[in-house]
């Protein structure tokens, strides 16, 4: 029997020496096709087209083949290109139409650029950015997410590079995602069950004036492409695989993949930035621009997505649906998301095209959607984000309520009940898995500098010490910064347990940043996005150096992953009490916090706060249903006291009293 090739397999003329085909419109991007590779780009007020076609590595291209008039549908330029040798073919797209920027064009035939749907990018020397088809081979081996519910989320905010790029890591491929693989028993000791990677898609390196080094990631080349640097195999292009195989591994140990994405803007800058992609594809699609035709700034970087935009939002959308499909990422979390409800003059919208589309998308049910619910323009919607009962939201509220409770701040008290118990007043109508608590993230003090510093220390970032925020809610005990004195130190320690503690004891989604649990340091720097080295990279000697504060973070984790009433619940199952049992004291001065947590059954939980620096002694509730009080943990107490093994609490000697220390937090059980 004779197999037939589909029609659309053969070419029907030659372009600069290649066969060719009309391709098809979409998929957009470079697609395998049998026989060759379908390429399709948007660009809506170009005049023509280009595809420049590269051999890997080399300066100048093997070819280069315009668009048919006859290959265009609309504002698409499809074509499929036969014989190619993919695995060492690069490419781009010289696009020409007016450059006008009076007018918002800036089309530059000069220029080669990448395409915004590239599977990937190279990613260094001076032909970085070239686009590479990626190869779809990898077997995921019936990979299945873990699908946890929110409320028994603990969250864990890592850089790929920085978690393993210090010497001290031990890893067989530093700063990389199979470095990342080799931490997972780490991880799973620990006890989170969900990872946050910082920006992994491909950005400029790079891109700083002051440092010369962007560490962080938050400026997007490539939005469809893995950061090839991060893969040990990125000099052989198998970076696809590489992140692939770390999302099959951690799903593999039951633990979660969040990306946190950024949306909001690009690497291209204002009219003085590069033109990489978006700009010379068609500018005035792609970017929000001024009435005068510069570019609205809500980022704080230069420009911003016109996310909004049909075509912008369709990208979008496209983007993650590959994220979630191709890669079985869990989730997502936006950056700067607030702009993302903004129209094309900026304008909030009541209705965001683009935030319902994703809520209610099929493709992305199951993932997680998370909101940074503010921009660099002064918008801030923690609590009013348009959420359609799909959105969950980093809690800036809640972030500075505990740091201030924590240093001792009066007229605090009333709101940290509020913020330990999901936030009703913001989240009552989505309820606890809406909230997002957090005490430090990558952006600020690390939780060991939040004790340790009054002020920032940004000097290294060479803008004056004029970057990063100065509101940090922080306490340096006594001594500005690195300290040996025994009672400074002491205090730190208390300071830091105790905002541990309250963090993985409230209602919501916990999210904790990597390193605090071994006391990372910037040395005060609360925003190195520009520094790649061991300032930012996590120092594993910390983990033997500090195995007290692992130890009790570890049992922390356990201890709430052991009580769900810690997780969720009604408001109704919470009881307030101050230093007498059953009668909280809400005036502006007190500084003692008690909350009893009943589930029923033996799943009932006190939490005791004090910020005052002096002792005071708890009169306690009887325990419920004939049990008894037992000690979890104590930041009081030392090492190894402060927390015992959940399951494992001693009984109190006295059930009827305890005396919590100055600057701590106690957690009694029952059983």
């Amino acid at each position: 029997m004779t197999t037939l090739e589909p029609i659309d397999a053969y070419p029907t003329q030659r372009i600069s020496g290649f066969p060719v085909r009309a391709g098809r419109s979409l998929p957009f991007g470079a697609t395998l096709v049998p026989g060759g590779v379908n390429f399709s780009v948007f660009s809506n007020h170009a005049t023509s087209v280009t595809l420049v076609l590269y051999r890997s590595g080399e300066a100048e291209p093997m070819a280069e083949l315009p668009f048919p008039e006859t290959f265009r549908v609309g504002s698409v330029y499809a074509m499929t290109v036969f014989d190619l040798d993919v695995e060492n073919l690069e490419y781009g797209y010289r696009v020409d139409g007016p450059h006008q920027p009076w007018l918002g064009h800036r089309f530059d035939a000069t220029k080669v650029l990448s395409d915004p749907y590239a599977r990937m990018l190279t990613g260094a020397g001076s032909h970085r950015h070239r686009s590479r088809v990626a190869l779809d081979d990898f077997d995921w081996e019936d990979d299945r997410p873990p699908r946890l519910p929110h409320e028994d989320l603990v969250i864990y905010e890592l850089h790929v590079r920085g978690f393993t790029r210090h010497p001290s890591s031990g890893v067989s491929a530093p700063g990389t995602y199979a470095g990342l693989v080799e931490k997972i028993p780490y991880l799973r000791e620990l006890g989170v069950n969900c990872v946050e990677l910082m920006p992994v898609f491909e950005f400029d390196e790079s891109d700083n004036i002051f440092t010369g080094v962007n560490y962080w990631g938050y400026s997007p080349i490539g939005f469809f492409a893995p950061k090839a640097s991060y893969a040990m195999t990125g000099r052989e292009h198998m970076q696809v695989d590489e992140f692939k195989h770390l999302v099959k591994e951690l799903h593999r140990a039951g633990i979660e993949v969040l990306l946190d994405v950024v949306f909001n803007h690009t690497a291209e800058g204002d009219e003085r930035g590069p033109s990489i992609s978006f700009k010379g594809l068609d500018n005035v699609t792609y970017y929000m621009l001024t009435p005068d035709r510069h570019y609205y700034n809500f980022s704080g970087t230069g420009n911003t997505l016109n996310c909004n935009h049909p075509v912008v939002r369709g990208f979008v959308l496209d983007c993650l649906r590959y994220w979630a499909s191709e890669f079985h990422v869990d989730g997502f979390r936006f950056d700067l998301a607030a702009i993302l409800g903004r129209g094309p003059d900026g304008e909030l919208l009541h209705n965001p095209p683009l935030l319902e589309s994703l809520a209610y998308d099929p493709i992305l049910r199951d993932c997680k959607l998370i909101a940074e619910a503010w921009d660099a323009a002064g918008l801030y919607q923690v609590g009013s984000f348009p959420d359609y009962s799909r959105w969950s939201e980093w809690n800036g509220r809640y972030r500075d309520t505990i740091r201030k409770y924590i240093k001792g701040d009066l007229g605090v008290t009333g709101e940290l009940a509020t913020r330990m118990v999901g936030s009703p007043d913001l989240y009552s109508r989505r309820g606890t898995a809406a909230t997002v608590n957090f005490v430090t993230s990558h952006d600020g003090f690390t939780l060991r500098d939040l004790v340790s510093y009054d002020h920032k220390h940004n000097d290294a970032n060479g803008e004056g010490n004029r970057d990063g925020d100065d509101a940090n809610h922080s306490w340096n005990c006594g001594h500005e910064g690195e300290s040996d004195d025994p009672a400074v130190l002491a205090t730190r320690a208390r300071l830091t347990r105790n905002a541990l503690l309250i963090l993985l004891a409230s209602r919501g989604v916990p999210m904790l940043l990597a390193g605090d649990e071994i006391g990372r340091t910037q040395l005060g720097n609360n925003n190195a996005y520009c520094h790649d080295g061991p300032l930012t990279w996590l120092d594993w000697g910390l983990r033997e150096e500090n195995a007290d504060l692992f130890r009790f973070t570890r049992r922390a984790i356990a201890f709430r992953r052991a009580h769900p009433v810690l997780r969720g619940g009604s408001p109704g199952s919470v009881h307030w009490h101050g230093v007498r049992a059953w009668s909280p004291d809400w005036s502006a001065h007190c500084r003692v916090l008690v909350a009893m947590f009943d589930g029923g059954g033996d799943d009932c939980v006190y939490v005791a706060a004090n910020s005052h620096w002096e002792a005071h002694a708890l009169e306690l509730p009887a325990p419920p249903r004939g049990l008894t009080w037992h000690l979890f943990a104590d930041t009081a107490a030392a090492p190894p006291d402060d927390a015992h093994e959940p399951g494992q609490e001693p009984p109190l000697a006295d059930q009827t009293r305890f005396v919590i220390g100055p600057r701590s937090v106690a957690i009694l059980v029952t059983h």
